[in-house]
């Protein structure tokens, strides 16, 4: 199982990454596969209780890799973790098969408490740059969080999120709240819409003042207007 699970972290790069140039070259240059290989044998000797050893190892790769995986952390198969400096998996995160982390990535916990206290994703799930993910929470297979947000709360199968904190912008390939035919490659602020109503209710606010400075309305229409 474990050899498999090598096999599939060294296709993954082949075949989401355009600038990968052969699995010699994955061998020889990707530290995110580096890691992978060495967290495998790493979690099997924290799951064997062997005290010390696993974290001290998991330190040593963390020096040469930038990248931090918890010895207790469970990953599937066939995981990129693309560039990775900056990556953090903490201790009860679960990874499943065929996900995408992209660098400066945390799965991380929010509570002091020794039970699970890190992030679920399923499978095929893609994580943007810089993005954060936080707490116990679950992302359903195939999910993608946009780069930079911060993800607080579930999210369904199929969605994509972005923002902070992280907001529902398109399921199921179809747009969540925004214009029909915008390009699914743009991954919009969920609150720029809110923004820009915000900003037009001002623009009619100070009209209504205007006319009520010139006379041109009493003040308890204005009021009226404004409640």
């Amino acid at each position: 199982m474990a050899f498999d699970a090598v096999l599939a972290d060294l296709r993954a790069p082949l075949q989401r990454d355009p600038a990968a140039r052969g699995w010699l070259d994955v061998v020889l240059s990707y530290p995110g596969f580096h890691a992978l290989v060495a967290h495998r044998l790493i979690h099997a000797l924290h799951r064997a209780g062997i005290p010390i050893l696993p974290r001290f190892f998991g330190n040593v790769v963390r020096f040469f890799t930038q990248i931090e995986i918890h010895p207790g952390a469970q990953i599937g198969k066939g995981i990129f973790i693309d560039h990775g400096s900056g990556v953090v998996i903490g201790e009860t995160s679960v990874v499943g098969d065929g996900c995408t982390i992209y660098q400066g990535v945390t799965l991380g916990g929010t509570s002091l408490s020794h039970g699970k206290r890190h992030p679920t994703l399923g499978r095929n799930v893609t994580i943007g740059v810089n993005s954060s993910v936080l707490g116990a929470i679950v992302l359903g297979d195939n999910a993608k969080v946009g780069g930079g947000s911060v993800v607080v709360k579930d999210v369904p199968a199929n969605a994509t999120v972005v923002g902070v904190p992280a907001r529902i912008v398109a399921r199921d390939g179809k747009p969540v709240g925004a214009v029909p035919d915008r390009p699914q490659v743009e991954m919009p602020d969920p609150n720029v819409d809110a923004i820009v109503r915000l900003g037009l209710r001002f623009v009619q606010l100070e009209k209504r003042l205007t006319e009520l400075e010139r006379g041109e309305a009493s003040e308890e229409e204005a009021w009226s207007w404004v409640i």
